[in-house]
């Protein structure tokens, strides 16, 4: 009798527990190793490791660092020596001590390093209390790194600071280096293309008078703060809806831009948009149930390019005024050119506050499992 064979495709969704892997972009990057630690009393730890840092950079450092996780929520130690950054171009042995107890779940160790430069590790040691009160040796894994790079990864170590979560960052470049302190090789992470931008300060801005300075200050450090908040986030991430009555991420950063683009014909040109600027804008100005049909299916770039070219615009244009044409009334409104500005600066803040509480509700991403049962 002839066989027949039928494919049955079963698609079962489950709510993911693989480990979560992203590429990022960032000025910072982590590796660690994690261990699961029990303990009835409170016993000391200590990391050493060797670094070095080569860079021309004056901000560049880095750091070993340790994260003591608690069994409930929470955080028992950490210490990242950002209080004591390591710049030296020569071997040295640093240290991060701390404690965990009969609270403590996980300690996490390891390397960190920032901005643009080349950042060697080498030789990790772990050393944690006995019941004598001596610091004996714990075994780490690849401490030397003398293991080769699997598929651009570092064995037995992995990129982020939390685990289970890998992230590893476009601007840094992993190799295993014949510099050591011990045996044949060390780590290197080498930073590159990160542009620092100045923070902490209102004003001063090549071409701008003082106060319209000051304006796009402000106006550039919500939109830093905007970025660096859902740069990173995945599609999913993008276009989770909180509920019926919420707005996509990715539509909110659209909308912010709508605004930004409104505010401009507004006070540079003194009109309100045309019919063929509203057919483009108003559903992203409005947003609502139309926005939110409308503003969904892009990465979240696509919305930050949009946003990025208008607010580009938007410094080119001030940069032509002066502080006396802040002073000037808007059309026929009761309102000034710099209290528009002031409205889409504090526009941006108040949709930054929306953006991290939607942010911190989106659940775990789900998983498609696709099942292939062969019958005869």
């Amino acid at each position: 009798m002839k066989k027949v064979f039928y494919l049955f495709l079963l698609f079962c969704v489950v709510t993911t527990n693989a480990q979560d892997q992203r590429v990022i972009s960032n000025d910072w990057v982590a590796f660690r190793q994690t261990i699961d630690v029990q303990t009835k009393v409170k016993k000391k730890f200590k990391v050493v490791a060797s670094v070095k840092v080569e860079s021309n950079e004056p901000k560049a450092w880095a750091g070993i660092w340790s994260r003591v996780d608690k069994k409930t929520e929470g955080v028992d130690f950490f210490d990242n020596m950002e209080d004591r950054p390591i710049k030296s171009n020569s071997w040295q042995a640093y240290t991060v001590e701390g404690t965990i107890d009969e609270n403590s779940k996980a300690l996490n160790f390891g390397g960190i390093c920032s901005y643009n430069g080349k950042f060697y590790f080498d030789k990790f040691e772990l050393f944690i209390e006995n019941a004598k009160g001596v610091l004996e040796p714990y075994a780490i894994m690849n401490a030397g790194f003398e293991m080769a790079l699997k598929n651009g990864e570092i064995q037995k170590w992995e990129f982020g600071v939390e685990k289970g979560k890998v992230r590893k960052v476009k601007e840094y470049a992993v190799s295993i280096d014949k510099s050591a302190v011990a045996g044949n090789s060390s780590l290197l992470l080498e930073g590159t293309g990160i542009v620092i931008k100045e923070t902490g300060k209102i004003g001063n801005v090549e071409g701008a008078s003082p106060q319209i300075g000051a304006m796009i200050s402000m106006l550039e450090d919500l939109k830093d703060r905007v970025e660096r908040t859902v740069k990173n986030m995945n599609q999913y991430e993008t276009d989770y809806l909180h509920d019926e009555k919420a707005n996509r991420i990715g539509s909110l950063i659209m909308h912010l831009a709508a605004a930004e683009k409104y505010y401009q014909v507004l006070t540079f040109e003194n009109r309100e948009f045309t019919p063929e600027e509203k057919a483009k804008w108003s559903t992203a100005l409005d947003l609502d149930k139309g926005g939110r049909d409308e503003w969904k299916g892009h990465e979240m770039q696509y919305y930050l390019d949009i946003y990025n070219e208008v607010r580009n615009k938007t410094i080119a244009e001030l940069k032509k005024r002066d502080d006396a044409w802040f002073n000037q009334q808007v059309m026929k409104e009761e309102v000034t050119n710099h209290y528009c500005w002031f409205h889409v600066m504090e526009h941006q803040s108040s949709h930054l506050g929306q953006i991290l509480f939607l942010k911190k509700r989106i659940p775990p991403q789900k998983e498609v499992i696709l099942e292939q049962k062969i019958k005869n």
